[in-house]
C-alpha cells in the first residue's frame, strides 16, 4: 500500500517542490492550498503524471475549523497518514510601532497554532499505522533579527518551540517531529520584499557556500527527515543556509 504524505501550502514554492519530490519517492499526496486553486491543480497534475494519486483541499491552516474539515476531507480519499509536512506559512512585513493585534493574530495563527492543531489530527491517523513524520518549515528570523519581520519571526519561534514538545509527546506513537530552517531563498513570498534584489546579493555575498539557499537544499533535508535514516534525530531544527547564520 502506498504511504501517504500531506504537505500545507503545497501550490508553490518549498511547499510544491516538497510535494513533488515525495510523490518521485512513492508517496500519494494531499496538497493542500488556501488561495490559489488553479495553481494547486497544476501541482496535482504533475504528481498524477509521476504515477502517483493527488488531491487538493482548500483550508486557510490558521482557522481550526476549517483544519478538521480539511482532516475529514482527507480521510474520503485516504485511509492513511504517513507524513505531515506543515509548510504554509504567512506574515505581515511592518515596523513593530506599526503593528496591530489583527497582524499578530493572522501570523501566529498560519505559522505556529496550526502546527499544534493539525499535528494533533495527523498524529491520530499515524497512531493507527506506527507512527509517521511530521517536519515543519521555518526561517532564521526565529533567532536572528530580520527587518519588518517581527510577527514572523517570532511565529516561527513558537513553530520551533511547538516541535520540541510535539517531539516528547508524540515519540510514544512512534511520531518523530522536526523543523527545517532556511537561509534567504528566492521563492514566491520573497517578492513581497520591498528590498528582494539588497538580501538576495547580500545572502550571495555573504554565505560562506558561495552561493545562495536554494529550495532542493531545503526538500532534500525534508526528504532526509522523512526517511527512515533520520530516526534518532527528534526536536530538531536543522539550519540550512549555507553557513550564513555563523557570520555576524
Amino acid at each position: 500500500m502506498s504511504k501517504v504524505a500531506l504537505v500545507t501550502g503545497s501550490s508553490r514554492g518549498i511547499g510544491k517542490a516538497t510535494a513533488i519530490a515525495l510523490a518521485k519517492e512513492g508517496y500519494d499526496i494531499a496538497i493542500n492550498y488556501a488561495r490559489s486553486k488553479s495553481a494547486a491543480l497544476e501541482t496535482a497534475e504533475e504528481i498524477e503524471k509521476l504515477g502517483r494519486k493527488a488531491i487538493v483541499l482548500r483550508a486557510n491552516v490558521g482557522d481550526t475549523e476549517k483544519i478538521t474539515r480539511m482532516f475529514e476531507e482527507f480521510d474520503e480519499h485516504f485511509d492513511r497518514l504517513d507524513v505531515f509536512v506543515n509548510n504554509a506559512a504567512s506574515g505581515v512585513l511592518r515596523p513593530i510601532m506599526e503593528l496591530e493585534p489583527s497582524h499578530w493574530d493572522w501570523t501566529m495563527n498560519i505559522n505556529s497554532k496550526a502546527l499544534l492543531f493539525c499535528g494533533q489530527e495527523a498524529a491520530k491517523r499515524m497512531e493507527k499505522n506506527g507512527g509517521g513524520k511530521i517536519v515543519s518549515i521555518s526561517s532564521l528570523g526565529s533567532i536572528r533579527y530580520l527587518e519588518n519581520y517581527t510577527t514572523v519571526g517570532v511565529s516561527k519561534a513558537a513553530l520551533e518551540a511547538l516541535t520540541r514538545y510535539l517531539a516528547v509527546e508524540l515519540a510514544p506513537k512512534g511520531i518523530a517531529v522536526n523543523a527545517v530552517s532556511g537561509g534567504a531563498l528566492d521563492t514566491d513570498a520573497l517578492k513581497h520584499f520591498p528590498n528582494r534584489e539588497e538580501l538576495l546579493e547580500d545572502a550571495k555575498r555573504v554565505t560562506p557556500a558561495g552561493r545562495m539557499v536554494e529550495i532542493d537544499d531545503m526538500v532534500q533535508t525534508v526528504l532526509f527527515l522523512v526517511s527512515e535514516e533520520s530516526s534518532m534525530i527528534r526536536g530538531q531544527t536543522i539550519i540550512v543556509d549555507g553557513g550564513r547564520s555563523l557570520l555576524m
